[in-house]
């Protein structure tokens, strides 16, 4: 697994533990830092996977409308949180960081739902991503 999968496997991590837990995403991220920074091995990770993290907080307004907007009939709140996270880590990706091609970060997203989230997450992601895509 390259060190940009295993970053975004993290990024899930923290965006999904402080949105099920009703937390700052930038306090769950601040606690994850602490625990990096005792594991100096997995430090290519831990940076792309902060990169995301801040990425998402820092535009999560113009995030979650995009979704929104590209999610047919399905709402942020109605959405499995996983999915949740994993739509916003992907669109952050398509619209915000020039360096991962769009079809990375839709198939990077989409494998992740099929491993964490429901069965028919994966359609769900790549449906919605694909338009997302698409639109900008």
């Amino acid at each position: 697994m390259s060190a940009r999968s295993k970053a975004r496997k993290r990024a899930l991590d923290i965006l999904f533990q402080a949105d099920v837990r009703g937390d700052d995403p930038a306090v769950t991220l601040a606690s994850e830092a602490t625990r990096a920074a005792n594991e100096p091995s997995r430090e290519a990770s831990w940076l792309y996977a902060r990169e995301i993290v801040d990425g998402v907080i820092d535009n999560q307004d113009e995030i979650d409308e995009q979704i929104t907007t590209f999610s047919k009939d399905w709402s942020l709140a109605r959405m499995p949180a996983v999915d949740r996270a994993l739509l916003r880590m992907a669109v952050w990706e398509i619209l915000y960081n020039d360096e991962v091609p769009t079809a990375v970060a839709i198939d990077e997203a989409v494998e992740l739902a099929k491993e964490f989230s429901t069965d028919d997450s994966g359609a769900f992601v790549h449906g919605v991503l694909a338009r997302i895509a698409r639109s900008s």
